[in-house]
């Protein structure tokens, strides 16, 4: 594609570093050079891994997710597609980040959660869908219902901090009609 942006977003609980990884699989297998990236505050399954929440992964490269720009210092010369999971974590500095690789025509895949568990705007994802060639919108199963779930749900106490690492002990999926502001 030399130089296209894939966002990969949805709630938790949908998909987003399953697709991710099986993307990044199908480069491989056409021969591409691809390099895997993750924020140094995803510590859930494994230092130097991608892992989904049912075990699958590749070996990654951990970023701190407040100095994104050394992505760029990391990329190989025969990378040709990067990508970076958990975008949301990272500073704000990753869609100019994304923007460079784009200019050399590097086409990048990215998975995040557009919204936090408050329904509020999560890190730089808004910048990054605008900027997005293509985009998958990904639902979870409502936990409550069955139904198409869009939104992620906090299932503790209350939070004083927007990013909390986690999984299914602390978070589910909920459509709206069952969501909740914590």
């Amino acid at each position: 594609m030399n130089g296209s942006l894939t966002v990969i977003t949805g709630c938790m609980f949908s998909g987003k570093t399953t697709e991710l990884l099986r993307l990044l699989k199908r480069h491989t297998i056409a021969r591409q050079f691809v390099q895997l990236f993750k924020p140094d505050t995803d510590t859930r399954y494994g230092r130097n891994k991608v892992v989904t929440h049912d075990r699958t992964w590749l070996k990654a490269t951990v970023v701190s997710a407040k100095d994104p720009i050394h992505i760029l210092d990391l990329i190989a010369i025969a990378t040709t597609v990067v990508g970076i999971d958990e975008a949301q974590f990272f500073d704000l500095s990753i869609a100019m980040v994304c923007e460079r690789m784009l200019s050399k025509e590097i086409d990048v895949i990215v998975a995040g959660l557009k919204q936090d568990s408050d329904g509020r705007l999560f890190g730089s994802m808004d910048k990054l869908l605008v900027m997005a060639n293509f985009i998958t919108n990904l639902t979870a199963v409502c936990v409550e219902c069955g139904e198409e779930a869009t939104m992620t749900q906090w299932r503790g106490n209350a939070k004083t901090e927007q990013v909390v690492i986690g999984g299914s002990d602390e978070y589910t999926a909920v459509c709206h009609k069952h969501y909740r502001r914590t």
